[in-house]
């Protein structure tokens, strides 16, 4: 029985996860571990290439044979994924896990398949034990367990938490490998094609099934945020990241109350000059937007333009990516400022490091009588635990900036 594999472990992201296990191995760490995928040619030379020491498996299995990936997930403990866009190669992988008690986490930033999935596999997995955890990179990492940072300082310092947080991407320096864009692009083309889906993108309680919390304040608009003095423009992950962050509140029972809102954006700078940049990148994002909606344009980027699948910033570009995100916390009485920090390619560097140590983070702190199964997002799941380890590890800082 291996503690975990990566499927996908001939891809850009998932062989960056793989030459990290690798380090962890060489460090003395004592995981046990494999590479899968579909072609066993490549994998042994992942293998080869990222130094890994004889006892790290080699496995077959394809997305679309499901008794292959049946037999895989038996093998395992923890299967990370990233075969993607997961609404595409998906779905068989993550009802074997549910079905055979095995844990799963993704890098998932497709909400529309992760609602449709949610009440597939939730009951199951309950059964089985299995605990199944969306999400569990760039998106949303950094902006779930941010805002649940941030509740716990409110209550350790005030006994009571904000029902009203923002979330502000500060400084982001990295770049799109063509994994990330081939899951924009498989939702924009379902998008496309049913019109009706653009209201699921829109509402950000899609993920708490049976529950429709407050009118949230608007994420979507150029506004100027009087806490940090600063323009805001939209984020173009909050779609993802606003849907996590209330599944969390969601699974918890509401800690930040049923009135509870979060809104999410990018820092463009104060005075007239931050407003000018904020006003001229939202006409951009939504003149970029649009045209993605129009067949040709689609096709061209993609043939053309876009990075393919297994394309991604080299090592240098990685290591020289960062990205810091802001919170704050208002009621009538406090304002609390935290931030969270990474310090190589958010989409890379970073997600490879956060998605295996949240893995170890399963493996080692939450054994099946602490967390039961059940479909959860990185913060509801692990929340503290992950984010000592994390910062422990020095993969994301978590600071508070102005405690009032």
């Amino acid at each position: 029985m291996y503690d975990l594999i990566v499927f996908g472990a001939t891809g850009f992201t998932g062989r960056l996860i793989a030459e990290y296990l690798a380090q962890l191995n060489a460090s003395g760490q004592a995981i046990r571990w494999a590479l899968a995928g579909r072609n066993m040619a490549k994998l042994k030379e992942i293998q080869r290439k990222i130094g890994a020491n004889q006892e790290v498996g080699v496995l077959q299995a394809n997305t679309s044979d499901p008794e292959s990936l049946d037999q895989l997930v038996k093998q395992a403990k923890i299967i990370i994924t990233t075969v993607g866009p997961y609404q595409v190669y998906g779905e068989n992988l993550l009802k074997a896990c549910a079905k055979n008690g095995t844990d799963y986490l993704d890098l998932c930033g497709e909400p529309l398949w992760m609602a449709q999935m949610i009440p597939l596999v939730d009951e199951i997995a309950r059964s089985s034990g299995a605990r199944i955890i969306f999400s569990s990179g760039f998106d949303s990492i950094p902006f779930d367990l941010g805002v649940v940072y941030l509740q716990q300082q409110a209550f350790q310092r005030f006994g009571r938490y904000f029902t009203q947080v923002s979330g502000r991407v500060k400084s982001m320096k990295g770049t799109f490998s063509g994994g990330t864009v081939a899951s924009m692009m498989a939702t924009i083309s379902a998008l496309g094609k049913d019109h009706s889906l653009l209201q699921g993108m829109k509402n950000s309680f899609l993920l708490t099934p049976g529950f429709k919390g407050v009118k949230q304040a608007p994420s979507h608009l150029v506004k100027y945020d009087p806490t940090l003095a600063n323009w805001c423009t939209p984020f173009v992950m909050a779609p993802i990241n606003l849907k996590n962050v209330h599944r969390t509140n969601y699974l918890l029972n509401y800690p930040w109350g049923q009135d509870f809102q979060y809104d999410e954006m990018v820092l463009t700078g104060s005075g007239d000059e931050g407003e000018a940049r904020a006003k001229k990148l939202f006409k951009n994002d939504n003149r970029q937007q649009t045209l993605l909606y129009f067949a040709p344009t689609r096709w061209l980027l993609a043939k053309f333009v876009l990075p393919k699948p297994g394309q991604g910033p080299n090592k240098d570009q990685r290591d020289k990516g960062s990205f810091e995100i802001v919170f704050h916390g208002n009621d009538t009485a406090h304002t609390m400022i935290a931030s969270v920090k990474g310090f190589q390619d958010p989409g890379y560097g970073c997600t490879s490091k956060m998605i295996a140590q949240s893995a170890m983070c399963l493996l080692e702190s939450f054994p099946k009588e602490k967390l039961v199964g059940g479909v959860y997002t990185p913060g509801a799941a692990m929340g503290s635990t992950l984010i000592d380890r994390l910062h422990g590890l020095g993969i994301l800082r978590f600071e508070m900036q102005i405690p009032t």
